[in-house]
């Protein structure tokens, strides 16, 4: 069995492109221990978009990392994608990050590798997201990425879920993703917040080949 988690906004969106730059991403559950992780495995930590300095410019954000300096080795927390990621890593199964820009890709990538089977069948984890209370909320993007890399999968010789079916109609009722993701509450606040780069690098469908791998405990290419 293979596991796929889609964070859309932005955790995996933000692994693939420092996994596309030549980093290894290390994922960690939000919070303050991602420093001290960091510093002991000797990597840099990501912090909030808000966070960013001219001396850190590492963070969550897709767009300050598709211009941050390359580290080898980079600690990316998330309270939804990279908090599950790095729960699935303990489970032994191959992990990977997609999202909009790479699900055809991600795909591809499985069949390849035999998965999509009933002997070797794949998960995918749309992470959602969170209220201001901390409560966790539906997310659109998610959902829409998650059924974009099953859109990818549904030539897989061991068929399709009920539950992936749903998802694929509705990924087949939206005539334009990026609309409906810039649209939804998840790409509002960003949007508003004065991050709407990091919507639209997320928005760019099929616009990457590289395959994030989880591999003891750290995303690097497939």
């Amino acid at each position: 069995m293979a596991l796929v988690v889609v964070d859309v906004l932005s955790f995996t969106t933000t692994v693939e492109v420092a996994v596309g730059r030549g980093m290894r991403v290390h994922p960690f559950p939000w919070g303050e221990q991602a420093a001290a992780y960091a510093r002991r495995v000797g990597a840099v930590a990501a912090t909030g978009r808000r966070q960013v300095t001219r001396e850190h410019p590492w963070s969550l954000s897709p767009a300050a990392l598709s211009q941050a300096p390359v580290v080898r080795d980079l600690v990316l927390p998330s309270p939804n994608g990279s908090a599950i990621s790095a729960a699935a890593s303990a489970t032994g199964l191959p992990v990977v990050a997609a999202n909009l820009r790479n699900a055809r890709a991600v795909g591809r990538w499985l069949i390849d590798q035999g998965y999509g089977s009933t002997t070797a069948p794949i998960g995918v984890v749309a992470a959602g997201e969170r209220w201001a209370d901390g409560s966790l909320r539906p997310s659109v993007e998610d959902q829409l990425g998650a059924a974009s890399v099953l859109d990818a999968l549904s030539g897989a010789p061991g068929g399709l879920s009920v539950e992936a079916a749903v998802a694929l109609a509705a990924l087949a009722s939206i005539p334009d993703v990026p609309a409906a993701i810039r649209g939804c509450v998840s790409g509002r606040e960003l949007i508003e917040g004065g991050f709407a780069e990091d919507v639209e690098i997320a928005v760019r469908l099929d616009a990457s080949t590289v395959v994030p791998l989880l591999r003891q405990g750290v995303f690097t290419a497939a």
